[in-house]
């Protein structure tokens, strides 16, 4: 029988491993002397410290709160200003608070800015090598919003999770009714609305027969009484019965922790401070957009539909934002909460709105090898704002504003994904614009988007029979174009 392997006290010296090869970093100015590497684990992570400081160097901790705290006192004796770690997965997270709260300079990297080198892979190596590139400078650090902006995530986050799992539901509903041949997903639009939720709740509180349901039909169905007569008409099984008995109970189950997740988010967004537009910029003298709605979160919402929030989001947003995104073509309030509760208010950690589009992976990422473009795709990017931008920006396709033009254009040239991606880039471009100078979006409209397109055409090819000897005229007039 095997025994199981005990766990060594925190703080043990790390296995043996070949030294880093200095050589590589002899003509650095070292930047951090004080600088130690972590590679974080589920279950032990690696430190790495400057040789002269301890001996062993390399030692590791356990994830317990106490093994954390006993890492951040060692550090301490080794006179260590600056940390740096990889975000893997969730690991990172209660290492970087205590680090943090202890008085560390604490910096998160993508792993894939800090690969190693080929054939030395191994959780010492990457430790060494992790502080070796931080002392140099080498490693730029993720972006985290503030403290206020990752409670506000969390909440947004969860609250997705219970969208998706009452989505869920409504499709297992479905199939207990498809295996009893009730159709009353055929003729509903909506499963979940008033009529189908009466219907179904009336079926599993025992009603069979197809005539005292279809009376629950409310007006404005598109189908009749006698077609919802026949949909309901189906076999009861049993067993099916009880799928559906027990998936509408998981979907009322998922609508309450909905709306206590609604309240919770209320309340972390009322604590947020208002934020004052901010002035535009000394070479534009256009004033700052004024005045700002009533946020009382006293305020009921009229109308709400399907995977709003239970309260009225958007004023909320646009107090703490000090601009309203909503503006913009495409942008709704599921999507500027999205926003928000990703990048928060502040934007001053992107320099410009290029800086921006690169840290979504919207724009395209040039290689150049020998002179020649290779490749412009975009970089493989998993961001939730990036992905809420490409869904506003397809939902431009029928839109009646300079955007939805823009949007249309590129994909009759170019397609579907690359006019979803460009325009995508064009939004988070507009969004880095009103958040960063506090100005409203207007939109042009189609015509004067059309009329620019135009008059850039006839620049450029009028450039172009000039730089070939010859003029473009205007048949009607027999003007020539310049």
């Amino acid at each position: 029988m095997m025994s199981k392997k005990p766990v060594n006290p925190p703080g043990r010296k790390a296995p043996a491993s070949k030294k880093l090869d200095d050589s590589l970093f002899e003509t650095f100015e070292a930047l951090h002397p004080n600088a130690a590497g972590i590679d974080i684990g589920a279950e032990t992570p690696y430190v790495s410290v400057p040789e002269d400081r301890a001996d062993p160097s390399v030692r590791t901790f356990g994830c317990f709160t106490p093994d954390l705290q006993a890492m951040a006192a060692w550090l301490k004796e080794c006179r260590i200003t600056h940390v740096v770690m990889e975000s893997t997965g969730v690991y990172w997270m209660p290492a970087y608070q205590i680090l943090t709260e202890a008085g560390f300079d604490v910096r998160l990297v993508d792993a894939r800015h800090a690969k190693n080198v080929p054939g030395r892979k191994t959780d010492v190596w990457d430790a060494r090598w992790l502080r070796k590139l931080h002392t140099f400078g080498l490693l730029s650090g993720c972006f985290l919003p503030p403290q206020e902006i990752s409670e506000l995530r969390t909440y947004w986050r969860h609250r997705a999770t219970l969208v998706a799992s009452a989505a869920e539901q409504i499709l297992r509903m479905h199939k207990s009714l498809e295996r009893m041949n009730l159709q009353l997903h055929k003729v509903l639009s909506d499963t979940t609305g008033v009529t189908g939720m009466r219907i179904l709740r009336e079926i599993v509180a025992g009603e069979r027969d197809p005539s005292k349901l279809a009376r629950h039909r409310q007006q404005g169905v598109k189908h009749s009484e006698e077609t919802f007569i026949k949909a309901l008409s189906g076999d009861y099984q049993p067993e099916h019965l009880f799928t559906l008995q027990q998936s509408l109970a998981c979907y009322d189950f998922f609508q309450q922790q909905w709306k206590e997740c609604d309240q919770q988010l209320q309340v972390c967004l009322a604590a947020m401070q208002d934020k004052e537009p901010p002035a535009p910029p000394s070479s534009d003298g256009s004033a700052p957009q004024e005045g700002k709605p009533d946020n009382s979160l006293a305020n009921p919402v009229l109308y709400r539909r399907k995977n709003q929030p239970h309260f009225d989001l958007h004023s909320e947003l646009v107090r703490i934002a000090g601009v309203d995104l909503e503006e913009i073509d495409g942008i709704s309030t599921l999507t500027f909460q999205t926003i928000i509760s990703e990048i928060g208010t502040d934007l001053s950690a992107f320099p410009s709105e290029k800086r921006f589009g690169s840290w979504l992976g919207l724009c395209p990422n040039h290689r150049i090898t020998g002179g020649k473009v290779r490749s412009r795709r975009t970089r493989k990017v998993q961001n939730r704002v990036a992905q809420a931008l490409r869904i506003a920006a397809q939902s431009l396709h029928h839109s009646k504003s300079a955007l939805g033009a823009y949007y249309r254009r590129l994909h009759a040239r170019l397609g579907a994904p690359k006019a979803i991606t460009a325009t995508a880039y064009k939004l988070a471009r507009i969004v880095w614009r009103m958040m960063t100078y506090g100005k409203a979006y207007v939109d042009v409209g189609v015509a004067a988007y059309e009329k620019k397109i135009q008059e850039r055409t006839l620049n450029a090819l009028a450039k172009r029979a000039s730089s070939l000897g010859y003029a473009l005229v205007a048949v009607g007039t027999g003007e020539m174009v310049s």
